[in-house]
């Protein structure tokens, strides 16, 4: 097969498209024909020798793609060659053919592209185990969003209205503050021009946050808390050492979570397997009748990846950029 390789630097010109050698299901696994594959900020991460694949996981870049299963590994039951999937993976996904465990595969809805949902796996299993699972988002709650015309943010704008939450989102410009809001987001924040803290403060405090930032909002973000607030950190965007002001914690009875997905185990309590079970059971219904969408800003050739971080790295995208790996 072919799969994007990393050469002699960190830049994006790094990645070259070429031989290597395929991958071999094993036990409990399927091979996947990819189709295509979400790119991700973690991805330009691994580019950059900053964010190593676990132990045992493809050194290839990729966390999440779709396709069709082309073979099945020895105990594998629920699924078929042929069926049409997007898999949540460690790495591997910007190849021609991928291993993914069984568990971490979800059906393509009917009549959703393939590359629409190679855009969908990382994205759901990332939102729905931290604001669900892990802050126990629910109706009539206020969520902050940071960044909401990323990928991650505009699936969470979805879910979080999916499950009747009011929803209040940061944004670098006009135009992306807008989009949010036709994916129904009701608070605008411009971070170039407001403060995030008065704005949801104006609401009540937020239930919920999720944060992409990290560092340099921490002490802001426990300011624009409701009490019994829930801040989910999800990246490090903003740095990685900051000041938590304890006390102002302890007087809203706030909680302060820091998760990500990649690095989670296979199978057990809060395992990949257990959230990708979750997404399927409860979220999926809503991907299925298209009230939870992926927004796909750009698909790029699989042969340009270093276009796509480009793309991913400037800020312009609005929602996921996705790779084209082969039809279908």
């Amino acid at each position: 097969m072919r799969a994007i390789k990393v050469n002699g630097s960190t830049g994006p010109d790094a990645m070259v498209w070429a031989d290597a050698p395929d991958p071999v299901p094993g036990h409990g696994e399927v091979l996947i024909e990819v189709a295509a594959a979400g790119v991700n900020r973690a991805d330009l991460m691994q580019r950059q020798g900053l964010y190593p694949p676990p132990p045992g996981a493809s050194e290839v870049i990729g966390l999440e793609c779709s396709g069709v299963i082309a073979e099945l590994g020895d105990g594998v039951h629920d699924w078929q060659v042929g069926d049409r999937v997007c898999a949540l993976l460690s790495g591997g996904g910007y190849a021609e053919k991928v291993v993914a465990p069984a568990t971490q595969l979800l059906p393509v809805p009917e009549g959703l592209d393939l590359g629409a949902a190679a855009g969908l796996p990382e994205v759901a299993a990332t939102v729905w185990s931290n604001l669900v699972m892990t802050a126990g988002l629910r109706s009539g709650q206020l969520l902050l969003i940071h960044g909401g015309g990323s990928g991650i943010g505009t699936h969470a704008i979805q879910v979080a209205r999916g499950l009747g939450a009011r929803v209040a989102v940061t944004a670098g410009s006009a135009d992306k503050l807008a989009r949010c809001k036709e994916l129904g987001a009701s608070v605008l924040i411009n971070y170039r021009e407001d403060d995030f803290v008065d704005a949801v403060r104006a609401e009540g405090g937020a239930d919920v946050i999720f944060d992409n930032m990290g560092a340099v909002y921490l002490s802001r973000n426990v300011d624009a808390l409701a009490n019994f607030g829930h801040l989910v950190i999800i990246g490090m965007q903003g740095g990685v050492n900051g000041e938590l002001n304890v006390a102002a914690l302890l007087r809203k009875w706030g909680t302060v979570h820091a998760t990500n997905v990649r690095n989670r185990p296979a199978t057990g309590h809060g395992s990949k397997a257990e959230i990708i079970a979750d997404v399927r059971r409860n979220l999926w219904p809503l991907v299925a009748d298209g009230a939870v969408a992926p927004v796909i800003h750009a698909e790029v050739p699989i042969a340009e990846a270093g276009e796509a971080h480009r793309l991913l790295e400037s800020g312009e995208a609005f929602g996921k950029v996705v790779l084209r790996v082969q039809d279908l």
